[in-house]
């Protein structure tokens, strides 16, 4: 048996045990959620809706999409704008498909429990590893990792001072130079690809990034 459901301003067909990832409902994992916007169950199609019908369904995780970066620009008017974006989703399992009024049944499944040990295997475990610590020699401190390269290559020379872009304050300056970024014509110089980039890796958003670029270009 299958169902045709609408949640989100979408419409899915599904059948028992399907997982799938739809617009963002609310609840926490574990939770049954219930859908009655059901427009069709197998040949019966409804007008618009199937009456009585209903379909369950069993939250997974709650998570969001891969984000989309939405860029506009405006010819020969000086203006351009780069927002980000991450769809909220919920991920869920069908459990039921319900007619004629039927109440559900099933409860959201319960994550698998770890297999207990006897105390007796425990303690056999624990004696040859307690032996084997003492026996072995002490290990040399491991040396720290080794810190992340900077996204870009700093320039020869003096850096500028880029406190002077409205926006940018003392520790944004410092992580700039951190990674790399020290003039104002480096500023300027970012691609949109660079864009993201910094988005993504540093505590900034992209229409903050593109406004300092704009300003910058008037600095160099």
């Amino acid at each position: 048996m299958f169902a045709v459901i609408k949640t989100g301003g979408k419409q899915y067909r599904v059948v028992a045990d399907d997982v799938l990832k739809i617009e963002k409902v609310a609840g926490e994992a574990g939770d049954v959620v219930e859908f009655a916007e059901v427009l069709a169950v197998d040949s019966n199609i409804g007008a618009p809706l199937v009456s009585g019908a209903m379909v369950t369904a069993a939250i997974l995780e709650q998570g969001r999409a891969k984000k989309v970066i939405s860029f506009k620009k405006r010819r020969r008017q000086n203006s351009q704008r780069t927002k980000g974006h991450r769809q909220h989703l919920t991920t869920v399992q069908i459990l039921e498909i319900l007619t004629d009024g039927a109440k559900p049944s099933k409860k959201a499944p319960k994550p698998a429990a770890k297999a207990e040990k006897p105390a007796a295997e425990d303690k056999k475990e624990a004696a040859p590893k307690a032996e084997a610590k003492k026996a072995a020699p002490k290990k040399e401190t491991a040396a720290a990792p080794a810190t992340a390269a900077p996204l870009f290559t700093a320039p020869a020379g003096e850096p500028d001072d880029l406190t002077k872009i409205k926006g940018i304050g003392p520790v944004a300056k410092g992580q700039l130079y951190d990674q790399g970024i020290t003039t104002f014509a480096q500023v300027a110089a970012l691609s949109d690809a660079d864009v993201v980039r910094i988005d993504e890796n540093m505590p900034f958003s992209a229409e903050q990034i593109s406004d300092w670029r704009e300003q910058a270009k008037a600095m160099k």
